[in-house]
């Protein structure tokens, strides 16, 4: 999946998103997104990276627990046919709840 596909792809979720981070000052009112590329996992064949893919975040920040908002973005990912683990931390210096969607796209 190449990077104009992700973006394609957060943006049917419908939540304020950025690459890595807000600016410092400009970050919205949760819920929102953040997503990056952490690293990647490539296949190498015959000295080369063969095979190609990058692991994807998705971080979804609320400031209560939102069922509903965690079951639209897993219906966007089911329906690009994207399998992904789930975890969730509750944050306490921001107060907000963290729930992390990891990928390989």
């Amino acid at each position: 999946m190449m990077h104009e596909q992700v973006v394609e792809m957060i943006e049917e979720m419908e939540l304020p998103c950025a690459y890595g981070h807000f600016a410092e000052g400009q970050s919205p009112e949760p819920p929102f997104l953040v997503f990056l590329y952490p690293e990647s996992r490539n296949f190498a064949a015959d000295g080369i990276a063969y095979f190609k893919k990058r692991k994807l975040h998705i971080e979804l920040y609320t400031d209560y627990k939102s069922v509903e908002q965690e079951k639209r973005i897993e219906a966007v990912l089911e329906r690009y046919g994207i399998f992904y683990a789930r975890s969730e931390v509750w944050i306490e210096s921001e107060r907000l709840y963290e729930v992390l969607y990891e990928m390989e796209v």
